[in-house]
C-alpha cells in the first residue's frame, strides 16, 4: 500500500480496519475502496473481516440505524424498502457499453461513458455523515474453481447484513488472492433517505452493470434485488465471465437431490419463471434442497458438476404456510437469524398474505402506518404485505439442506428441468430425447403464462428462455449456443420439462402435490427404472408407473381418466407454439442452426403422429420405447 492510500485510509478509519485493507495484496481492490472514499466522502470506513465479531458489528448497526427494527421472536428483524421501491426496475437497470459496441438490441443498455458520469454525479458525498461499509464475500465456494472473490461497498448495514446471510465470507479468501487477479466489486448508495430510514428519491434509482470492469453501481434504493450486488447482477457479470473462460455455465436454477430406493441420491437443477412451482419443487417434503436460485456448472472429473452459488435464501414471504411450506414456516415462526421484509407488523409479530392466519387490520407495513382498505400514494389499494415481501435466511437454518450442499467441487447432475406455465399444451412432465432437443425444445422455449392476480390479464404467454431472459448479458443466440456446446465431450444430464398447471374446464388437472411424483418419476427415469412412451415432443411415464408412485409417495389412486387428461398430446395447440417460437427467433440473428433443427423436426414427428391418430392423442395410444 503506497503513502497516498495509507494516508486516506487512516484518516477515516480504525487501526484494525486499516490493518485488515493492508493485509490484501490487490491493487485493484484497495484503489476501488479509495475511489468510493474520495467520491463519496463517509464520515468513518468499517472494513469487515470473516469474524462473528465483525458480522455482529453489522447486526448492531442495522438496528441503530433503525433500517432494521427487531420482532417478538429472538433473532427476527424487520427491514422495509420505500414504496415505490419494492423490486427490481428494469427501465433503470442497465449494461454500460462501450461507445461503439452493442451487447444485443434486446437488451437495456447505455453508453458507457455517459452511465459513469451520471452515476457519478448521483453517488458523489452520498455517504456524508455515514459508515462506510467495506464487505468481502465469495460467489460459490471459496479457493475452489467454482469461486469468485466480491468486494461490497455500501452505507447500508441492512445489505451489509442480508449479505452475511445470503453469501459465504470471503475475507480470508481476498487475502490469498494473487495480485491482479479477477473478481466482482459492487458500490451501493442509499441515498437521501426519509423519516422511516428509506431511500427517499425512487425517481434517481439508477442499477448500472459495467461488465468491462466486473463492477456493478446502484444509488437511490434499498430493495435487495438492486443492492445486494451478489444477486442477479452478479449472474450477469458471471454469464460473461463464463463465456469468456468458456468451460462454464452460469445459470438461474435451484439444485436440489432426490432420495431414490436403497438410499440412491440423485440431483436436480431445474429453471422456473416466477409463479411456475420453482421453489415448491425445490423444497418438496422428503427431498433435500441444495439451492433455490443460482448454480454455476463445470466438468470435473468427467462429471457435469453444480454448486449453489449462494449461502442462504431471498424468498418471497407471499403464501408460504405450515400445510405447503412446513420447512421455510417453521424457520420463520422459531428463534434464529431471520430478515423480513415489507411484511405487515402488529405488536412485533410478522404477518403476511396467504400464512392461512388471521391477519391485523391495522400495523405497519411498506406504506408506513396502516389499516385495512387504505390505499397508497399512488392511489392503489395496499394490502397487509407487498406481494414481493421477503424473508432472508442461511441454508443453515433449513432441516433439509443436504449435507452436502457445500461441496467445494460441486454435486453430480443427473437432470436439469425447466418448469413453464400453461393451461392447455404442454403434459405435467416430459423427457427430451436428447440434450440438443432438451436445450432448444424446453430451454429455449421457455414459456410462462400469466395470471390475472399478478398482471390483470390472464392467459398472455411470456418467453423467456431459460428463466434467464431478465438477466442475460448477451445475446439470447450466443447464450443457447453456450449451453448446447457446454460438457459435449462427457456424458450430459437428462432434461425434463414440467407444467403443473393444465386446465380443463378453467380447473386444473393436477394436484398441487403431484410435482412430488414428478420428480420421483425423474430421478427412477434417469436410472432407466421406468417405461416411456413416445408423444413426439419427448418422452412421458407411463401409466403403471405413475399409479405405483402416486401410491408410494401420495398415497393415492392415480386412474386411467387422470391418465389421459394430464397426458393427452394436444398437437394443434404444440404447433401453435412452434409458430410462436419460429417467430420470435426470427428476430433473434445468430439462433443457431441446432435451434431451427430441433423445431422443425419436432413439427414433422407432430404431424406424423396427428395423420395417424388425430388432433387430440390418447397416451394409451403411445409406443412405449424403453
Amino acid at each position: 500500500m503506497n503513502k497516498d492510500l495509507h494516508d486516506l485510509f487512516a484518516a477515516r478509519m480504525s487501526d484494525a480496519s486499516l490493518a485488515k485493507l493492508a493485509a490484501i495484496d490487490n491493487a485493484e481492490a484497495l484503489d476501488f475502496v479509495a475511489a468510493a472514499i474520495r467520491l463519496c466522502d463517509p464520515r468513518d470506513v468499517f472494513v469487515a473481516d470473516d469474524s462473528e465479531t465483525d458480522a455482529d458489528v453489522i447486526r448492531r448497526l442495522a438496528i441503530e440505524n433503525r433500517e432494521e427494527k427487531p420482532l417478538s421472536i429472538p433473532g427476527h428483524t424487520v427491514h422495509f424498502d420505500g414504496y415505490f421501491d419494492q423490486a427490481r426496475k428494469k427501465e433503470v437497470t442497465k449494461y454500460l457499453v462501450p461507445k461503439g459496441e452493442m451487447l444485443d438490441p434486446k437488451l437495456n443498455q447505455m453508453e458507457r461513458e455517459e452511465g459513469l458520469r451520471e452515476m457519478e454525479s448521483l453517488q458523489r458525498n452520498a455517504y456524508r455523515g455515514r459508515t462506510m461499509l467495506v464487505r468481502f464475500f465469495c460467489l460459490g465456494p471459496c479457493d475452489t474453481v467454482f469461486g469468485i472473490p466480491c468486494l461490497q461497498i455500501t452505507d447500508s448495514a441492512y445489505v451489509a447484513h442480508s449479505e452475511d446471510l445470503l453469501y459465504r465470507k470471503g475475507y480470508e479468501a481476498f487475502k490469498r488472492l494473487p495480485a491482479g487477479a479477477e473478481f466482482f466489486k459492487y458500490r451501493h448508495c442509499t441515498g437521501e433517505v426519509d423519516a422511516r430510514m428509506t431511500s427517499a428519491h425512487p425517481e434517481l434509482n439508477r442499477v448500472y452493470m459495467d461488465h468491462t470492469r466486473n463492477t456493478v453501481l446502484s444509488v437511490n434504493t434499498q430493495y435487495a434485488g438492486n443492492t445486494v450486488g451478489l444477486k442477479k447482477l452478479s449472474l450477469r457479470l458471471a454469464i460473461r465471465k463464463a463465456d469468456r473462460e468458456g468451460d462454464w455455465l452460469a445459470e438461474h436454477m435451484f439444485i436440489m437431490r432426490s432420495n431414490g430406493p436403497q438410499g440412491r441420491k440423485t440431483y436436480f437443477c431445474g429453471a422456473f419463471p416466477s409463479a411456475c412451482g420453482k421453489t415448491s419443487t425445490a423444497m418438496i417434503p422428503g427431498e433435500n434442497i441444495v439451492g433455490d436460485d443460482l448454480a454455476y456448472f463445470r466438468v470435473i472429473d468427467g462429471e457435469f458438476r453444480a454448486v449453489n452459488v449462494e449461502n442462504g435464501i431471498f424468498g418471497i414471504i407471499t403464501d408460504v404456510n405450515a400445510k405447503d411450506d412446513p420447512v421455510i414456516y417453521k424457520v420463520l415462526t422459531t428463534p434464529g437469524e431471520v430478515i423480513f421484509s415489507n411484511v405487515l407488523v402488529k405488536d412485533g409479530k410478522p404477518y403476511w398474505a396467504g400464512m392461512n392466519g388471521d391477519i391485523p387490520a391495522e400495523g405497519e407495513n411498506y406504506c408506513g402506518s396502516w389499516h385495512e382498505g387504505m390505499k397508497g400514494p399512488d392511489g392503489r389499494q395496499a394490502g397487509p404485505s407487498h406481494k414481493n415481501a421477503r424473508y432472508t435466511v442461511a441454508m443453515s437454518a433449513l432441516e433439509n439442506a443436504d449435507p452436502e450442499w457445500d461441496r467445494p467441487d460441486g454435486l453430480p447432475v443427473a437432470g436439469i428441468i425447466y418448469g413453464g406455465r400453461d393451461s392447455d399444451t404442454s403434459v405435467p412432465v416430459r423427457q427430451a430425447y436428447s440434450w440438443a432437443h432438451g436445450i432448444c425444445t424446453m430451454g429455449a422455449m421457455l414459456e410462462s403464462e400469466t395470471t390475472s392476480a399478478t398482471i390483470g390479464q390472464e392467459g398472455v404467454r411470456v418467453w423467456n428462455v431459460m428463466s434467464n431472459m431478465d438477466f442475460l448479458s448477451m445475446s439470447v443466440g450466443h447464450y443457447i449456443r453456450n449451453n448446447l456446446d457446454f460438457a459435449a465431450a462427457i456424458q450430459r444430464p437428462a432434461v425434463f420439462g414440467t407444467n403443473y398447471f393444465l386446465k380443463k374446464d378453467g380447473r386444473y388437472v393436477n394436484g398441487k402435490l403431484d410435482k412430488a411424483v414428478w420428480v420421483k418419476w425423474m430421478e427412477l427415469r434417469v436410472h432407466g427404472e421406468v417405461q416411456v412412451r413416445d408423444a413426439a415432443y419427448g418422452l412421458i411415464p407411463d401409466h403403471k408407473d405413475l399409479q405405483r408412485l402416486f401410491r408410494d409417495v401420495l398415497d393415492s389412486d392415480y386412474d386411467r381418466e387422470a391418465y389421459r387428461e394430464q397426458f393427452k398430446v394436444r398437437i394443434p395447440e404444440l404447433i401453435e407454439k412452434l409458430n410462436r417460437m419460429r417467430d420470435i427467433y426470427a428476430t433473434v440473428e445468430d439462433t443457431p442452426q441446432a435451434m431451427y433443427d430441433e423445431m422443425q423436426a419436432q413439427q414433422e414427428r407432430l404431424e406424423a403422429l396427428r395423420s395417424g391418430k388425430g388432433d387430440y392423442v390418447d397416451p394409451f395410444e403411445l409406443d412405449i420405447v424403453g
